[in-house]
């Protein structure tokens, strides 16, 4: 081999730091979140005392500021939107036209979840031997389950699309009691609990094991703030289960101000990850 890869870090089967020998005697070290979200790579000449972050190239820039800002934007309107529709839930009289904003909402959740996905499969990979990162081709879909950052943004994605399954179920008129937990309730539980899963693997990919806190890194901030938002939006949804003896949600403020805090988190989240770009 022409490289010596000197130590891993990560948990159970994922790898999110690595560091290793260059054949001139430097050391790159290459981290999953700083290379998906930065297009960076750190590097040490042999005989240096300190790390130099290496950028990678001019095409993978371009498609990770698209991507970023697509997926921030996204995030940051969907978070509003819900953050609205849980205001005339709570608020207003007119439940039809809270659904019919939720559901907008839920198109810009579908379409950040998706862009968060391919800002992973279309990461710069590493080039082992120059301690760099170069461009792969464009892809639109890829099946990478054993990589940390195509799971959680894929779990991040699919929980978009279970939410929107819930959206559009509640547009539906005349639902039984039955009809209404099993086809609006239930997939609201499975796209928090997706969001969740999600949010975890990203803080586990950010803290290269063990989630701690990283006050003074901008990517923990936008993590930690959308995973506090799951959170929320998992209490919401509990107490939005209609009991069969009452006929009634568990309680419905809790209902309306779980997904209205949220909702704002995932868009405060969305303002911040405007500046976690190249």
């Amino acid at each position: 081999m022409s490289q010596h890869e000197e130590h891993s870090e990560g948990a159970g089967p994922f790898t999110t730091r690595l560091t290793w020998r260059l054949v001139d005697g430097g050391t790159a070290v290459w981290e999953s979140r700083l290379a998906r979200k930065r297009g960076l790579i750190a590097v040490r000449a042999a005989g240096e005392p300190e790390f130099r972050s290496r950028r990678t190239d001019s095409v993978s820039v371009g498609r990770l500021r698209r991507l970023n800002d697509v997926a921030a934007g996204a995030f940051t309107v969907g978070g509003a939107l819900f953050a609205l529709g849980a205001g005339v839930a709570q608020f207003g009289s007119g439940d039809a036209t809270g659904a019919w904003i939720y559901f907008a909402g839920g198109l810009f959740f579908n379409t950040g979840g998706y862009a968060s996905l391919l800002q992973a499969i279309n990461a710069p990979r590493r080039d082992s031997e120059a301690g760099a990162l170069a461009a792969r081709r464009w892809r639109w879909w890829s099946y990478e389950p054993t990589r940390i950052d195509w799971l959680s943004t894929f779990l991040l994605f699919v929980g978009t699309l279970v939410f929107g399954i819930n959206l559009l179920n509640s547009l539906l008129q005349g639902l039984s009691l039955h009809q209404v937990n099993r086809l609006i309730w239930a997939p609201d539980m499975v796209g928090c609990i997706l969001f969740l899963i999600s949010g975890h693997l990203a803080l586990v990919e950010l803290c290269h094991g063990r989630p701690g806190v990283r006050a003074r890194d901008l990517g923990w901030w936008i993590v930690a703030i959308n995973q506090f938002g799951s959170v929320l939006f998992l209490i919401s949804a509990l107490a939005a289960f209609t009991r069969p003896a009452t006929e009634s949600l568990v309680n419905a403020d809790i209902a309306n101000w779980g997904t209205l805090t949220g909702a704002l988190c995932f868009s405060v989240g969305g303002v911040l990850q405007f500046f976690e770009r190249p």
